[in-house]
Order: structure tokens, then sequence, then C-alpha cells
């Protein structure tokens, strides 16, 4: 069954709002962002829907209360839902419908399966409803009005830039353990982890590719089968870090985490501090704060003004390690943690 929670914040006067955004901006955390725009009685309610691909990832349950504060902070209704795994487009087609129906203004989705879901878009941009894509864009990009998020190519880059790095002249027998086929998030840290590493699909360093659904256990399950068929496996890319924190439970269960180099894409906490303390060689770190902030002020601004977002924001990445290499910028765990979400 489909989860819809909703949250609302204060109805009040209208006074307040310049105060409040500068108050959000400043604020280390979402969370700082305390109720700041007061509605006049009688003023329309704004409802805005987030639909995440899961509630059990640690970055989805960061964006989901990111964008409760800020619509806690624009007396703003927030509904939320989330698929029940990855790959589960069918309860995000019925969160879509159930959002409409109840009136909301816009629509934030970080999309299961990106093409599929894009008939389901197109119906509530149909009815009015201004939809964004936050960290995961569609297929086609411009099925939603606007897309808010990492540059997932980008991220997948330079974590295989410093890969190749790391490996020198080694001959190199990697695993990529991705996500799901459905996923355009998945597919373009793939895509940039191959071109980071100055290799194609298909290359014979590739000894192994498994989809684990973005899940810690799966991760675990799908390293330990790469291991039993190749088990001079030296390099692991990880679409993200519960994959990693599998992979690296595996690893360690067979004796081999020393001789492995791990990299991943998330920079939460935890996953900055595996880096820390060298489970982790890196990980490209991304800010679903930022996605949420931005995409609750882009639908308030919609139903306030009428003003539609558009085109693609990209809300940042950077290379988090403490062990860096000559030409790869990056930063240390220092910053991830000052950085980082959980």
């Amino acid at each position: 069954m489909t989860i819809i929670r909703e949250a609302r914040g204060p109805v009040m006067g209208r006074t307040g709002r310049t105060a409040g955004l500068a108050a959000c901006a400043v604020a280390a955390t979402l969370a700082a962002c305390g109720p700041a725009v007061v509605r006049e009685a009688g003023e329309p309610e704004i409802k805005i829907g987030l639909i995440t691909k899961t509630e059990a990832n640690p970055f989805f349950v960061t964006m989901r209360q990111g964008a409760q504060a800020m619509a806690t902070a624009q007396s703003a209704t927030l509904m939320t839902a989330a698929g029940k795994y990855y790959g589960d487009n069918a309860t995000q087609v019925t969160a879509i419908e159930k959002m409409v129906a109840a009136g909301v203004k816009g629509i934030l989705i970080t999309p299961n399966d990106a093409t599929a879901i894009v008939p389901s878009i197109k119906k509530a941009r149909d009815a009015g409803v201004l939809v964004i894509a936050l960290d995961t864009p569609t297929r086609p990009q411009n099925a939603t009005d606007a897309l808010l998020a990492t540059d997932n190519f980008k991220a997948g880059e330079l974590i295989g830039l410093y890969a190749k790095a790391m490996m020198g002249d080694r001959p190199a027998r990697i695993a990529t353990l991705d996500a799901t086929p459905g996923s355009s998030s998945s597919r373009l840290r793939h895509a940039g982890f191959l071109k980071g590493f100055g290799i194609t699909e298909g290359d014979r360093s590739i000894v192994c590719s498994r989809n684990t659904y973005g899940d810690r256990t799966m991760g675990r399950i799908e390293m330990r089968h790469c291991l039993r068929e190749n088990p001079g496996i030296n390099v692991v890319y990880t679409v993200n870090e519960p994959t990693a924190f599998g992979a690296h439970a595996a690893l360690k269960a067979m004796g081999l985490e020393k001789g492995v180099l791990l990299v991943s894409v998330d920079g939460g906490c935890v996953g900055v501090q595996a880096v820390e303390i060298g489970q982790i060689a890196a990980t490209a770190q991304q800010y679903p704060l930022k996605m949420a902030e931005m995409g609750v002020q882009a639908v308030v601004e919609y139903a306030e003004s009428g003003a539609r977002a558009s085109g693609y924001t990209d809300t940042g990445v950077r290379l988090i390690t403490d062990k860096p290499v000559p030409g790869i910028e990056s930063r240390n765990t220092l910053f991830g943690r000052r950085h980082c979400w959980d």
C-alpha cells in the first residue's frame, strides 16, 4: 500500500518570509529553519508532495527531513510517500495519483524507474502540477519541469579517476555493484566511473557486474557472489554507500578487505566515517538537503506567483578522501564531516 504522510506547517500571517529565508540560507542544516512564513487567514494552503525511492536509505530519510523543515518554514503542507523497494514504480505511480487528487501544487520525486514513471508525471503536469525530479533524472529528462540533482556522471567519474590513480600500473580486476537497470542515476554513475577509470563497457578488467538495488544486504550478497567467481578482485565500485557497506562486509568475511580498493557515492556521515577509518578509499559526496530545500522553495514560488522552475540545477559533488592524489581535486574527511548528513 502506498504510504502517504501529511505534515502541516503552522498557518499564520505573511510577514517574515524574507527573514525566514535568510535564516535558512545561513543555517548549518535545514533542521535549524524554524517557522518563518506567516499567512493571513483565508489564504490558500500550499500542499507539496515528496516521493522518494525508498524509506530505508539514509539519503532519502535526510531528504524527507529537509523537505519537511523547509515546508514548515514556509507554512506549507508536505505529503510524503516512498517506494517499497528500489525499482518499485507502481507505488510511486499510485502516490502521484493520490497527491494530485489531494490538490498538491507541486511534486518532488526521485524516480525508481526513470522511463516507466513518465506517463504518470505527464498526467500530473497536464493537471497543472509542477513536477521536479530530485537526485535522479527521468528519461527523457524534460519529462519533468526541472531537475535538482548531483551530476551523477561526474560523481562516478571522480571516483573512477581516483581509483585509476590509486591503482597506477597494477592490473585491475573490477567489480561494479549498481542499483537497478531502470535507475538513470545508477547508469550515469556507472558510466562516469568507467570514463574516469579510462575503460569502456565490456573491458576485460571488469570481471563482475551485479545489480544490488542500492541495498546493504544485496551489496553483501552480490559481492560474495563476485568473489566466489573472481577471488582476485582488487577494485570495487559501488553505486552508493549502503551497497559499499555490504560489499565491505563480504570482503571482510573472506579476509580480503585490506587488498581491495573500494570506492562509492553518497557522502553521508557514516560513509565519511568509513573513509576516515579506511573501509572506503573515497566517496563522492552529494547534498540531499540542498535538493530538498530548493525543491520546496520552487513549489512555493510556483504556488504564489505561477513561476515554474525549469532546466537542470547541479546541487554539487565533491570527492572525499584522506589519501589525495595529485591532479584530482578532493577534500578530506574533516570537510566531509562538516557537510555530511545522517
